[in-house]
């Protein structure tokens, strides 16, 4: 005949057992350190490091295996807001990029729009990426701006590509020259 064998941690046990420790480690955080525990730090090696700290309402919290933990506060302390600036995706630096006439035959206008002080470079590409010429390249403040550039024997026929480069930002325009 078989003997039943009966353990002693059952499922309501356990529980039980649980919020025990549970109420244990909230009476132990809130209590704080005790004169009684001060005696005993005073007594311990000075090769050994242990935690004291203060919590909210001044008292030192303590832990005797030297663990500093450190809970939330149950209500949030006020924090001070300050209103910041960020730049959207759709507030672009440059815009309304314009090159006429196109075809060119002897002068190239350029027109564009900057939405605040930065750097502006122009230039003129051949259909390769090579750099041909650099037409402007300055710091201008935010507006609009017009350039005009006198093509005279400076470039052959062809196709060319003007490139506006302003802060981060790059627009590129094709233009054919006569």
């Amino acid at each position: 005949m078989r003997r039943k064998i009966t353990y002693p941690f059952t499922y309501t046990y356990a529980w039980s057992v649980l919020i025990a420790m549970a109420i244990f480690m909230n009476f132990a955080f809130a209590k704080g350190i005790t004169s009684h525990q001060k005696a005993y730090v005073n007594k311990l090696k000075s090769d050994t490091v242990y935690h004291v700290t203060k919590t909210k309402g001044g008292k030192p919290s303590y832990l005797k295996n030297g663990l500093h933990l450190a809970l939330p506060p149950l209500k949030p302390a006020v924090t001070s807001t300050a209103k910041v600036n960020v730049s959207r995706p759709d507030d672009k630096l440059l815009n309304d990029v314009q090159l006429y006439p196109n075809p060119v035959t002897d002068q190239l206008n350029l027109k564009y729009t900057i939405s605040r002080n930065t750097n502006v470079t122009v230039k003129i590409m051949d259909v390769l990426g090579n750099d041909i010429t650099t037409v402007f390249n300055q710091r201008v403040e935010g507006g609009d701006h017009n350039i005009n550039y006198q093509i005279n024997n400076k470039l052959t026929r062809g196709f060319y590509f003007v490139r506006v480069v302003a802060g981060t930002e790059s627009v590129i325009k094709r233009i054919s020259v006569l």
